[in-house]
């Protein structure tokens, strides 16, 4: 039985420039299940970034609703947001934000120290999670700067996940990659929501995009169409291509 983790209702989020006011999403109504791995798509200034902040409780809407595990996150106080981000969401970026002056094991650690004060548990946690993902144990003594930017990555997909977060959001995590590592850190998310981690993640890219199950399509703040490819399978990878091409191309992409 499937589960909403997250709905919107009326969704809108405008900015003011110069006296002017820029409508970027238009009273979006979407649910998100539970499990799921959502890909957002659309051409650059559709909203696609906008809607994961508003979300993910980064940013404020103007109007509407953001039911996220049952709170309201448009009543929230920004000082509650950041509580509720802490403990039910994770983040990556396309930069990524690991600390420089800290090993990759304590990067992840610090992270998980916020929610998690049991550090043996948590040690035992980090170090199993890193081997998933393939940052073997002699690269956890080693500082940010000293690793790929795949590696890198991968070392903040284990931070944004180490507190089992309700949903983890993306925003282009593999568009300052090369081909190979970007390979690589997809198989990390597949695998990880083949585990149960619902995942939202925004992105041009479509071979990022194919590893989602269901795709949404923004254009100019409003959605233009919905695509559910089912659970991603290697085998399958042409097929789903071409029912995503096909797709995208409906949408004028």
């Amino acid at each position: 039985m499937t589960k909403t983790i997250i709905r919107t209702e009326k969704l809108c989020k405008t900015f003011s420039s110069g006296g002017i006011q820029q409508h970027v999403l238009k009273n979006l109504d979407i649910s998100l299940v539970e499990g799921d791995f959502t890909i957002i798509m659309g051409s650059s200034g559709s909203g696609k970034s906008t809607l994961l902040y508003a979300i993910s409780g980064m940013d404020k809407p103007t109007l509407g609703e953001i039911d996220f595990a049952g709170k309201n996150l448009a009543n929230l106080s920004n000082d509650q947001l950041a509580v509720f981000r802490r403990n039910h969401c994770g983040f990556v970026f396309q930069q990524i934000y690991l600390l420089d002056n800290m090993s990759v094991l304590d990067n992840v650690l610090a992270s998980g120290l916020l929610i998690n004060k049991n550090k043996r548990e948590l040690v035992k946690k980090a170090k199993e999670r890193l081997l998933q993902v393939g940052i073997s144990e002699n690269s956890w003594s080693k500082f940010p700067t000293q690793l790929s930017g795949g590696e890198a990555q991968r070392v903040g997909i284990v931070r944004a996940i180490i507190n089992s977060p309700k949903v983890l959001f993306a925003d282009e995590p593999t568009g300052a990659l090369n081909s190979a590592s970007s390979d690589r850190v997809l198989d990390v998310l597949t695998n990880v929501n083949r585990n149960g981690q619902s995942i939202v993640l925004v992105t041009h890219d479509i071979k990022t995009a194919l590893r989602g199950n269901r795709i949404i399509y923004l254009r100019d703040g409003v959605i233009c169409g919905d695509l559910h490819l089912g659970v991603y399978s290697e085998n399958e990878k042409f097929e789903r291509h071409g029912k995503l091409k096909h797709f995208l191309a409906e949408m004028g992409w």
